[in-house]
């Protein structure tokens, strides 16, 4: 970025004239981050008034602290004296979930009394009750284990001020209607509500009309977008007969052996499938992650190729949205998708280096 195109970037410490604290603003510093995403320019003002918010942006493009800050923000405004959980962040994954925990846990660093909480499946459900019961400010979570806690006498929540639905569409897609229409009935009706998404569909309009003042705010940063893919990522394909896919897979995984490449697969057991024969039979150095797995081993997974400098990762649609891997080379999809939006998933990496999509 040249000093020109820098400059009309907006600072993170004019959030300060919002009202944003010199706790929060300090930790976004450390953080490393000086200027905001266009996403984050347009929400922040909207969100830290307490305005209802439906963003729809790349993911990859901001999103997280576009709705965190204000999140903390509203903590700190209401949490004096409060007895029971303030905010909540609903997330379609148990990684994805586990990773706005994470950017929550630096951004409430320099913050004295705010508590937060991660509940998500495949987790000690006691552990999280007890938790619960302290009357953590702001949890972050998904729908199915949220739901779980919420008809327990020991999950406070009628003193929620702020929901947030990060990737929303997803939410729907995983299978989670029922759950989040039961959630949303049961929060108080008077509190802020932030969407955010990559795409619209007729699901999330009807969360948007359900769960959501009149008065709601449209941010789509992508609206004036016509390139579908992120800068620096070059996209192709490969027409082969059926019985040459795995040919072509193999040959893939051997010319990029000392580069990083995720491989998406249709089901759980496309994935075992593949896995198995490729450590099996062709010594292959490759990681697995699905959603049969354990959290523990889904969690090792994601750390391990997260702090690889040359691996593959064989994954179904789990990973395909909102995680922040660094410095993915190649990303194929050797399956048809069930979704043809994750066909659009290699913009969903951070991106360090350039990518390739086969």
């Amino acid at each position: 970025m040249n000093m020109k195109q820098e400059s009309k970037k907006v600072k993170f410490k004019t959030l300060k004239d919002n009202g944003v604290s010199e706790e929060t603003l300090r930790a976004v510093k450390e953080i490393g981050f000086k200027y905001m995403t266009d996403v984050q320019a347009e929400v922040l003002p909207i969100a830290l008034n307490g305005g209802d918010v439906v963003a729809t942006a790349k993911t990859g493009s901001g999103k997280t602290l576009a709705f965190i800050i204000p999140v903390i923000e509203t903590v700190v405004t209401n949490y004096k004296g409060l007895r029971g959980t303030c905010c909540i962040i609903i997330s379609p994954t148990r990684e994805l979930a586990t990773q706005s925990h994470l950017v929550l846990q630096d951004l409430i660093s320099h913050h004295v009394g705010i508590t937060s909480a991660l509940i998500i499946g495949g987790e000690n459900r006691r552990k999280q009750s007890i938790q619960l019961s302290t009357g953590v400010h702001i949890v972050v979570a998904t729908p199915g284990r949220l739901f779980d806690h919420m008809r327990t006498k020991e999950f406070e929540y009628k003193y929620v001020k702020c929901l947030v639905l990060d990737e929303a569409d997803k939410i729907f897609q995983y299978g989670f209607e029922e759950d989040l229409k039961q959630i949303v009935s049961r929060l108080p009706k008077n509190r802020q509500t932030m969407l955010f998404s990559a795409t619209q569909s007729e699901t999330t309009d009807s969360l948007i009309k359900s769960a959501m003042r009149e008065s709601v705010h449209s941010v789509n940063t992508d609206e004036d977008d016509l390139k579908a893919t992120v800068d620096g990522l070059k996209q192709g394909y490969v027409i082969c007969e059926t019985e040459y896919r795995l040919w072509w897979l193999h040959k893939l995984l051997k010319k990029t052996q000392n580069q990083k490449v995720m491989v998406f697969f249709s089901s759980c057991k496309s994935v075992e499938f593949h896995h198995q024969l490729f450590c099996n039979y062709f010594q292959a150095s490759v990681l697995c992650i699905h959603g049969k797995m354990s959290q523990a081993d889904r969690t090792s997974i994601i750390t391990n190729f997260y702090n690889a400098e040359k691996r593959a990762l064989f994954c179904t649609d789990l990973a395909a949205r909102g995680l922040d891997i660094p410095a993915v080379d190649w990303i194929a999809q050797f399956d048809p998708p069930a979704d043809a939006n994750i066909l659009d998933s290699a913009r969903n990496i951070d991106l360090e280096k350039e990518m390739r999509r086969c």
